[in-house]
């Protein structure tokens, strides 16, 4: 099994690289490898790597540089990467451009974290997030089957048809209306007659976004369990600049909405409402657990909303919509958040980014001979 390979193979490492993907995150990685002194490779795929190779490149220690991001799969990349003693955070680009089946089964480079995990990001993988959440006990959105059970405001969310990483969601709250719009998108181009197939729908919940981000811990020992380093929002391609105008000005607009994330920003939540956040997030991490053991090592984040109980309207509930089983992607929430000064009082060390949790694990992996117990 892979994973057994990958233990083995980090029981010689007397030093670690810290193996980056060129895209999602790979700056933020990049900064908290080199703050906490580890050599860094970064692979990037030739045409989209001038951010890091010619913008940043200062982060870098070595560029692999591939025609293809899925070419890592090839002998040559992966004997390169073994030979620096790399140790490779995963990031969502990573996940989506190189493939599960070949990081499950063919990338024989360690992973920090779960790998096995990251497929169950999918939203139609039979032991996904949905499958997990519920699992846990952890309230979601209503799902409707089909367009004609749409009784209420929904959420459509549709994969776009020319980017595998997003996808353009819009509203609906008849059978309707799903069908006018969901013409409109494919007759754009935006979405396709496939994607549309096995696009999601669900009751919009009317409540406040938030982005939970937490760091699940492998040396629970050392560390314990998990720590919560802050919350986030996104700010989105249209949606946005929709959002900016008087509704009266939207309606003059004729033009498909499209969730497209472009950036994020940082948001804090009442103290007396975060013992349900944490609390999801234990639930969570105790199902990863059982259901994909070791569970979940690094980052990882629930993105939701805070909404009323529809049992009980002066009760508010913690109601996620999507899972990231990885590094969020979010470079705001170490700026933005106050628990960076919370998380550097709890482990004398300074911390100023979330992902300075996983380089400080990692580090104190290597020190105290642990490695394989931090990768799959």
């Amino acid at each position: 099994m892979i994973t057994d390979k990958v233990r083995k193979l980090v029981e010689d490492y007397r030093d670690v690289t810290i193996g980056i993907f060129g895209s999602h995150s790979a700056k933020e990685i990049g900064m908290s490898a080199k703050a906490w002194g580890f050599k860094t490779v970064v692979v990037v795929q030739r045409g989209r790597d001038k951010l890091y190779t010619k913008y940043n490149r200062w982060l870098y220690d070595e560029f692999i540089i591939l025609d293809r991001f899925k070419d890592m799969i090839n002998d040559e990349v992966q004997e390169k990467l073994r030979e620096m003693n790399t140790i490779f955070i995963p990031n969502r680009s990573f996940a989506v451009y190189v493939g599960y089946d070949e990081i499950e089964k063919k990338f024989e480079v360690p992973i920090y974290g779960n790998r096995f995990l990251l497929r169950a990001e999918e939203r139609n993988y039979e032991r996904g997030q949905y499958y997990l959440l519920k699992k846990a006990g952890i309230r979601i959105p209503k799902e409707f089957k089909s367009p004609e059970e749409i009784d209420r405001l929904v959420i459509v969310k549709v994969q776009q048809a020319k980017n595998p990483l997003e996808r353009a969601f819009f509203y609906a709250n008849s059978p309707e209306d799903y069908y006018r719009q969901a013409e409109e998108l494919i007759k754009a181009g935006v979405i396709d007659e496939e994607g549309l197939k096995n696009a999601r729908i669900e009751e919009y919940v009317l409540g406040a976004r938030f982005n939970a981000n937490f760091h699940s811990y492998a040396l629970k020992d050392v560390f314990g369990d998990f720590d919560f380093v802050g919350f986030s929002d996104r700010r989105q391609v249209n949606l946005q600049g929709f959002l900016n105008l008087p509704a009266k000005d939207q309606l003059k607009i004729n033009v498909p909405v499209k969730n497209e994330e472009i950036g994020h920003f940082g948001v804090t939540m009442r103290e007396s409402k975060q013992d349900m956040v944490y609390e999801t997030a234990e639930k969570f991490i105790r199902t990863c657990e059982k259901e994909y053991p070791p569970g979940i090592i690094g980052l990882f984040g629930l993105q939701g909303a805070v909404a009323y109980s529809p049992e009980d309207d002066t009760k508010l509930e913690f109601v996620v919509f999507d899972v990231s089983m990885r590094v969020p992607g979010d470079p705001c929430i170490g700026p933005t958040s106050p628990e960076m000064r919370n998380l550097s009082l709890k482990h004398g060390v300074r911390i100023e980014d979330p992902l300075d949790l996983t380089m400080m694990e990692i580090k104190r992996a290597l020190t105290d001979g642990r490695l394989p117990e931090i990768v799959t």
